[in-house]
């Protein structure tokens, strides 16, 4: 128990300094005439590569392979990235929503939603025989 609280706060440390630069980021970009899902999409793929750093190295402190850790974390994030664009459409598009609060909504959803995936999934730790409930 301990250990997943600490891999929260380290994660929630990781997520809250890249979220809050990204969201910086797309707030300049859109003003500067960039459309919303464009400057989404943009920061997204830079927010993907720089998260796989941190929350491999300290957050989750996975040791094992990184290729096949990084093929995981892509298709989590592919998957958030669908999420995301879908909500765009949906939600500012269609429904008449102002992009930012739609974005800064989906900050807080997409967290919890990537937290589950690295740490069950992304960055699971593979027990090692005979130690069991110490991994």
């Amino acid at each position: 128990m301990k250990r997943a609280l600490t891999q929260l706060v380290r994660y929630t440390i990781v997520g809250l300094a890249s979220n809050a630069i990204g969201y910086v980021l797309y707030l300049v970009l859109t003003r500067l005439g960039l459309g919303p899902k464009l400057a989404m999409s943009l920061l997204y793929g830079i927010g993907v590569l720089q998260t796989f750093v941190f929350n491999k190295k300290w957050s989750f402190r996975f040791n094992g392979a990184a290729a096949p850790a990084l093929v995981r974390y892509a298709t989590v994030y592919a998957l958030g990235y669908v999420i995301n664009f879908l909500a765009f459409i949906l939600l500012v598009d269609q429904a008449g929503l102002p992009h930012q609060w739609v974005m800064a909504g989906l900050v807080l959803f997409m967290a919890v939603f990537f937290f589950a995936g690295q740490k069950f999934w992304v960055f699971r730790q593979t027990p090692v025989p005979g130690l069991r409930g110490r991994v």
